[in-house]
């Protein structure tokens, strides 16, 4: 059975839903701020063309997903971020990669984060039995939101290069029994 990877999940504090035309200049907003993209090895989709670009690859994709903070009475629902389903593989027990993430500055710390990364992870694992993140070498934030979330660092390694500098993207894992077993699951 092929995994759906523009489903639309909910928890009491945030909402993923496909990904829309409509939500990009929103998303520009968050986008706009350059700490967003400090780490990160393309450090420049502030720029409105870089993220143009990055925004209508999100589209085409078939798995980027929204973001949406839900409101609690005093605060209305709105759009936080972005994320994406991809590099879907039906070999070998399966495996999907989760990536693209990013959120509004305000919601670091909140867990919003871990609130999706759980929704995800458990509508990826009813498909696949791996789930890989892709992350710069230099982008701590990341890969300290990854590890907190239980994955682990892979062997696997991709080197690419933009702006003509080289960019090193680590791999990291995480199994269906590792995702069971983890810090996700008892909240």
């Amino acid at each position: 059975m092929a995994m759906d990877r523009q489903p639309v999940l909910e928890d009491d504090r945030v909402l993923l839903r496909p990904l829309a035309e409509a939500d990009r200049e929103a998303l520009y907003a968050i986008a706009s701020d350059l700490m967003v993209w400090e780490q990160h090895p393309i450090h420049d989709r502030w720029r409105r063309e870089v993220f143009d670009a990055f925004f209508d690859d999100g589209l085409s994709s078939g798995g980027a997903l929204a973001v949406i903070r839900k409101g609690d009475g005093e605060r209305e629902d709105r759009i936080v971020g972005s994320t994406r389903y991809d590099a879907y593989d039906e070999e070998e027990g399966g495996s999907v990669e989760i990536g693209w993430t990013y959120l509004e500055r305000a919601q670091w710390g909140k867990g919003i984060n871990p609130a999706m990364k759980r929704l995800m992870l458990a509508h990826a694992f009813a498909s696949v039995a791996r789930v890989d993140f892709r992350v710069g070498d230099t982008n701590w934030r990341s890969r300290y939101a990854l590890e907190a979330i239980g994955a682990e660092r892979g062997p696997r390694y991709e080197l690419e290069r933009y702006q003509g500098k080289r960019v090193v993207h680590l791999v990291y894992e995480l199994t269906r029994e590792a995702f069971e077993q983890g810090p996700l699951t008892g909240d």
